[in-house]
């Protein structure tokens, strides 16, 4: 059979056609991100993915499940920090969606830069918070040097993220000794008017979070330069709180406010000494990374 000029042409055209469709349907088959018509509610299986049931954020996740129309009858996965960690490097390496709840400051920005917090209108998670120095009643008239170096700390948030970066290679004292050396004058602030002790022992409770090991770190260097034998110890939110509150530890790093710790702060606040934000510009809420086509947790769809 003859074929004429023209019905070659309109076979080969017919073919790039096809070839360009079926190689666009497999990429589209091998990717769950990036495509406007994604149900990324259906594709993380209306599961949140959190981190220890008793943190501040947690209890701020329980409460925007029941706020948002948007996550009825959405669950959160509560189990702790390192199996949110490991989920969300396994997401972000195959590209696929994942919604955590998050944190900053934290290294995981550093190591996932391009991730983002979906906005809150509810102000569920509240906005910008500080972390606050806290101690025990009485620490000022026991150790009022303690008391004074703790009451002079301050650390900004830069300082922060760059030090927690680093102690996923490196000790937090070898991190937090090498930041010290090269910050001379920021220590010189803390420690105006603190004089030398000899071996007066101090306690401090430390939640398992990056920013309170590195400010615990810091801190420990500092007050053992100063002649303080110093004991950290790592412990819940819970029992942080309560700790300092019976007098049975002395300081902590670890106080989110106003609202990360609210609930616990409302219920012991009488019982310790706020000294104030030692870091301002904190914030917590749901994460996704950035190739994640949504902006909001309101973009987010009930399950049905």
């Amino acid at each position: 059979m003859k074929i004429t000029r023209w019905k070659l042409i309109s076979l080969l055209v017919a073919m790039v056609a096809t070839l360009t469709v079926a190689g666009c349907g497999s990429d589209e088959g091998d990717s769950t991100t990036g495509s406007e018509d994604t149900n990324y509610s259906e594709a993380v299986d209306y599961t949140i993915t959190g981190i220890e049931p008793g943190a501040g954020t947690s209890k701020n996740t329980e409460l925007a499940l029941e706020e948002y129309d948007s996550l009825e009858g959405w669950e959160a996965n509560f189990s702790s920090t390192g199996a949110m960690l490991s989920a969300l490097d396994q997401a972000i390496e195959n590209k696929e969606p994942i919604i955590i709840t998050g944190w900053t400051p934290h290294w995981m920005f550093a190591k996932h830069p391009d991730m983002k917090f979906l906005d809150d209108p509810k102000e569920v998670y509240g906005g910008s918070e500080d972390i606050r120095t806290g101690t025990r009643k009485g620490l000022k008239e026991d150790m009022p040097n303690a008391y004074k170096l703790l009451d002079q700390f301050k650390l900004e948030i830069e300082d922060m993220e760059n030090m927690m970066n680093q102690i996923n290679d490196a000790e937090p004292s070898e991190v937090a000794a090498q930041w010290i050396e090269d910050n001379p004058d920021k220590v010189a602030e803390w420690t105006k008017g603190v004089q030398e002790v000899d071996g007066r022992s101090i306690e401090i409770v430390a939640i398992p979070w990056d920013s309170d090991r590195i400010a615990t770190a810091v801190m420990t260097e500092v007050l053992k330069n100063k002649g303080y034998e110093v004991e950290s110890t790592p412990v819940d939110v819970a029992v942080m709180f309560e700790t300092l509150a019976n007098g049975e530890a002395d300081a902590t790093f670890g106080l989110w406010m106003p609202v990360t710790h609210a609930s616990f702060y409302e219920k012991h606040k009488d019982h310790i000494d706020d000294l104030g934000p030692f870091l301002e510009g904190a914030r917590i809420g749901m994460v996704v990374p950035s190739y994640m086509d949504i902006d909001s947790i309101e973009d987010l769809q009930p399950k049905e």
